[in-house]
């Protein structure tokens, strides 16, 4: 129901009558009907769907083999404690306008404080310490055929809405961090300073709640990029790359190169997004990839059913994964000790007619230029954001080689030999 809806019948308490009482009571009935959605359509199904038919099918001895616990984790208390929070704020919420008091929201606050202090964070953070786990297990599951069929079965269910396992794994991370904004708009619509500043102190607890988490999320948040990007990456052979190195074709399984996807593996992806690559006076979509060592320079190969995507910053890859491109990766991946970024002021820019543009040198060992990419962001606020972040992990990798050289799950460089 909307909150029109649902306030049918008190006109006093109407949008017109009273407009900043009316906008505090449609954030709190956000927080509510979110958190319907997501105990319904998201928990609900993650435990009826799939543990229940999983359990199910254990009894009949049937994949007794998979561990429940390590896939849905504490997935039942999740469910109960959401329910549970429910059940009390639609409670407070019919308090609050039957009798739209200081005392109702009182207790109001009284509930979140309790809530996100006593259970929810608790329970969100025993969730998500899993949910690494949880992932690898899945994967390492994917191969098994009776496994398969029933992760299928439980898809083909009309409650998933075409949502997949992984994406149903993922919801409660995604509501822990999605909590903050919601109560923050509470406290900007409400009616004093002192309620706002409550409900500060308990966003600030689940802020340090989801801080608490927050080295691992990001790991996982990681883990999952680069595990999908590893399978679009192409990396072409050397007679594709540069044309001047003609290889029979009887020669060229001496050239072969060992597979190249691994390089990707374990790394850490730091910053990714669109650019415009300056080249033989034309313009090229190329799309950056700067990793905790080395930078990736390429070009979007979109697949047949793909359009052109128009996507909010900080969604681009994922919707670029979700639409099956391909990643083309240009030349070679440039060390970041090996990588030299040149600042084109805007007295350049303006004459040379590329704003918003810098410059990568690709370095080799004996301080040769063996490569320049003249790259162009939309907005300068768009390229200091590349350049800034260049920079911190060229100076980031520099100071860990002069504290410990990479010699593990890396290439040795010939200055560290």
């Amino acid at each position: 129901m909307s909150l029109e809806d649902f306030l049918r019948g008190h006109s006093e308490l109407g949008a017109a009558e009273n407009p900043k009482a009316y906008r505090k009571q449609e954030a709190i009935w956000e927080l509510f009907t979110s958190e319907c959605v997501y105990f319904l359509d998201q928990l609900m199904v993650l435990k009826e769907v799939f543990l229940t038919t999983l359990t199910d099918l254990q009894i009949r001895e049937c994949l007794q083999d998979i561990d429940s616990w390590r896939l849905f984790a504490n997935l039942n208390e999740l469910c109960l404690v959401s329910f549970g929070f429910l059940t009390s704020l639609l409670h407070v919420i019919k308090e609050m306008w039957t009798n739209p008091d200081s005392y109702s929201t009182q207790s109001l606050l009284e509930l979140l404080k309790k809530a996100f202090g006593d259970s929810i964070c608790h329970c969100l953070q025993k969730y998500c310490l899993n949910y690494s786990t949880a992932i690898l297990y899945l994967d390492s599951l994917k191969f098994r055929e009776d496994f398969g069929s029933f992760v299928k079965w439980c898809e083909r269910n009309e409650q998933c809405r075409r949502l997949q396992l992984k994406d149903l794994l993922v919801v409660p991370l995604q509501r822990f961090t999605r909590y903050p904004l919601l109560l923050k708009n509470i406290g900007k619509k409400s009616c004093s300073e002192t309620e706002e500043n409550t409900i500060q102190t308990i966003v600030d607890l689940v802020d340090r709640a989801i801080y608490d988490l927050d080295g691992k999320v990001k790991w996982l948040d990681n883990y999952q990029k680069v595990k999908q990007l590893k399978e679009a990456l192409v990396w072409l052979p050397v007679w594709e790359r540069d044309k001047r190195a003609h290889v029979p074709e009887n020669l060229k399984h001496l050239l072969k190169a060992v597979t190249l996807e691994n390089l990707v593996s374990h790394r850490s992806l730091l910053h990714d997004g669109k650019l415009v690559l300056i080249e033989n006076a034309k313009m090229h979509e190329v799309y950056l990839f700067l990793f905790d060592e080395f930078l990736l320079i390429t070009k979007i190969k979109r697949s047949k059913k793909s359009s052109p995507l128009r996507s909010a910053a900080g969604q681009e890859l994922e919707l670029l994964l979700q639409e099956s491109c391909s990643f083309i990766v240009l030349d070679q991946p440039i060390s970041l000790d090996r990588l030299q970024l040149k600042n084109i002021d805007q007295l350049n820019a303006t004459a040379s007619g590329l704003p918003n543009s810098f410059i990568i040198m690709h370095q080799n060992r004996y301080q040769q230029c063996i490569g320049v990419f003249i790259l162009q962001a939309q907005t300068e606020s768009v390229k200091k954001a590349w350049v800034s972040e260049i920079e911190d992990a060229t100076n980031s990798l520099l100071k860990q080689d002069c504290q410990q050289p990479r010699v593990k799950n890396s290439f040795l460089e010939s200055s560290q030999i």
